[in-house]
């Protein structure tokens, strides 16, 4: 794509960054096939191709962003399918994050629109205030008709019917390994999985610990900064992660670290992307290293002895999500481990398609994110599995709410088949819990 920024316009890395990226892209329109937004629009303007043409222009001429390109920008899940797609190595995800940024520096959103942003920004990335909105929107669900904004019914809608306890799991602090040490790790453990799920981060140190890991939760360590930063709130989204960088250089510093372990590939996506949104910051150094060290929990446990495990008569719906197969491009390694602890594996047809959670999409965009998560509830269920796995809490969220199959995080399911605890979600209330039990 030929792209005029003058030589001025340049000096700014962003704009720098997005014409590299503008430069790349050839028109073909391969990315349509498999973006979701375009899939259940069927507009030009809601695909790659389209929001890159908005892009170039709007950032081209510096004009202030009309409600036109705002819309269409708004309504991308950031799922980076076409990423995958690209013959020609567009790196989308940097551009639109960039035209995030540009438009909440100039553009005037309705107030209803600032202040759902506000609020989200105010409550998600901080697991105490959390829970406490959890609660009111337990407590106000019966009221939801009430409501005259789609979105705030949606709200509503993602309060789970269970709050779990705080776990103190998620302090600041370190645990041993139960065999001779293989590694010392870092564990990310999180916001809104800390008050959503505390199942999750409870398995991932078990399991790790298990197979010989020193797991550490760093001092300092919090949100990544991945829901704000995909608003375009740079600032705050750059504060947050650079308290990560700042905790996790200290470790590697003081008595080193292996790896960066992440349990929710939303996070890690934007954790490995810390070399690029730091690069020309003080912070670059420590940035490019956590980047280099920052895995995926399947990642790791790719690395370790997990054993094999008999049959266990328990069929496992894998859902990709999106953040992993397309952020991270980890396709295979949830799926090896399952099997290699015995179970047996089915995937869902279109698997590359989103769910429609996209961290907060599903808040702000609910009409469409509905769509999505009912194409994608019918082709897990079609499967008829007795539990759907995933590696990313939105994504268990949003498929959860769908359909009455339990469904849990992947590293609950090995953590089980490994010696630990039954998770938790496969006898909840409400639940159609699997009729065949795990065998060892």
């Amino acid at each position: 794509m030929q792209t005029t920024f003058t030589e001025e316009q340049l000096q700014d890395p962003g704009t720098k960054r997005a014409n590299e990226i503008l430069r790349t892209c050839v028109h073909c329109g391969f990315c349509t096939a498999t973006c979701p937004t375009y899939q259940v629009l069927g507009d030009e303007l809601d695909s790659p191709r389209g929001r890159i043409y908005l892009i170039k222009d709007m950032l081209e001429n510096e004009r202030v962003p009309d409600a036109k390109t705002v819309k269409h920008i708004d309504r991308c899940l950031s799922c980076l399918a076409c990423m995958t797609t690209c013959p020609s190595g567009v790196h989308y995800m940097h551009l639109v994050d960039h035209a995030r940024a540009y438009i909440e520096k100039h553009y005037d959103r309705p107030w209803s629109d600032r202040a759902l942003r506000w609020l989200l920004a105010r409550i998600l990335p901080y697991p105490g205030r959390f829970r406490l909105a959890l609660l009111g929107a337990k407590l106000a669900k019966p009221f939801k008709g009430l409501l005259p904004d789609e979105r705030l019914r949606a709200m509503l809608d993602m309060a789970p019917e269970t709050i779990p306890p705080v776990s103190r799991n998620d302090d600041p602090q370190s645990f041993a390994p139960a065999a001779p040490r293989k590694k010392r790790v870092a564990l990310m453990t999180g916001c809104a999985q800390r008050a959503l799920n505390t199942d999750i981060n409870d398995a991932t140190i078990r399991l790790l610990t298990r197979l010989g890991c020193e797991v550490v939760v760093a001092e300092g360590a919090g949100c990544c900064g991945a829901l704000t930063h995909h608003m375009g709130r740079e600032d705050e989204s750059h504060a947050t992660a650079a308290k990560n960088i700042r905790a996790w250089a200290a470790e590697m510093d003081g008595q080193g670290l292996d790896a960066i372990v992440i349990n929710t590939s939303g996070c890690g996506t934007t954790v490995k992307d810390y070399g690029h949104m730091f690069r020309n910051a003080p912070l670059a150094a420590d940035a490019a290293r956590v980047s280099g060290i920052a895995m995926d929990i399947s990642e790791l446990l790719m690395q370790l002895d997990l054993p094999g495990g008999a049959e266990k008569g328990l069929t496992v719906a894998y859902h990709a999500a999106c953040s992993l197969q397309h952020g991270q491009q980890i396709k295979t390694h949830p799926k090896t481990l399952l099997k290699r602890a015995g179970f047996s594996v089915v995937e869902p047809a279109d698997s590359h398609l989103c769910c429609g959670s996209a961290g907060t999409y599903n808040l702000m965009q609910p009409e469409i994110s509905a769509q999505l998560k009912a194409r994608k509830v019918r082709a897990l269920e079609a499967k008829e599995p007795d539990v759907i796995a995933a590696g990313n809490i939105g994504c268990m969220m949003q498929i959860g709410s769908g359909t009455e199959v339990p469904i849990v995080h992947t590293v609950e399911l090995l953590d089980w088949a490994t010696g630990g605890p039954q998770p938790p979600a496969l006898t909840a209330p409400g639940r159609r819990a699997p009729e065949v039990p795990i065998l060892r």
